[in-house]
């Protein structure tokens, strides 16, 4: 990941114009920045982010909807945020990535994941393989910021208005950052 394309986000006058006044700001001020907490009676956006333990958002309660998914990857959670904006009533979506992510680069732990499988679950090791075989392909995202900027480009076309918006989590300093072109 391209360390440049990150734009750290350390006080209100970094977040740029087009977002001031959104969902979007908010949650950047409330995880970045400690803004103190309002009070929501419904959720303004809906966070889809990994189901990664080492990361957790700073939110006020009825702030937000979160989807937690091995590497934020929503292909087969669709109907999952067609709820939150169908019913819900979102409108913003914020995908956030994070470094290290356990599903970028799978293959690499195909014999941990079986070993894992045989020791953890008592699998077989043939039934372990052929799981793997069969889903790695399904879940491996890659560069995890270059995922979920793709994400939020192919839900930006199927949801026309509701605004999508690709975000960084950095395992570092547990901040947001925004991701640039």
């Amino acid at each position: 990941m391209n360390e440049n394309k990150l734009k750290a986000v350390n006080s209100a006058a970094d977040i740029p114009k087009a977002l001031r006044g959104t969902p979007f700001a908010e949650l950047l001020q409330y995880q970045n920045l400690g803004k103190p907490f309002k009070k929501y009676d419904k959720a303004r956006l809906l966070a889809c982010m990994c189901m990664d333990n080492r990361k957790q958002l700073r939110l006020p309660d009825n702030f937000a909807f979160i989807l937690r998914t091995g590497g934020g990857n929503i292909r087969y959670s669709e109907f999952k945020l067609s709820f939150a904006i169908g019913i819900g009533g979102v409108r913003h979506v914020a995908m956030i990535a994070h470094d290290n992510c356990g599903m970028s680069n799978l293959f690499s732990k195909r014999e941990a994941f079986i070993r894992g499988l045989m020791k953890n679950a008592g699998w077989p090791r043939r039934r372990a393989e052929e799981y793997f075989v069969t889903y790695a392909p399904l879940f491996e995202i890659g560069n995890e910021a270059d995922f979920v900027v793709a994400e939020a480009r192919r839900m930006n076309f199927k949801y026309p208005k509701v605004k999508v918006l690709p975000m960084y989590y950095k395992l570092a300093d547990g901040k947001l950052y925004l991701i640039g072109k």
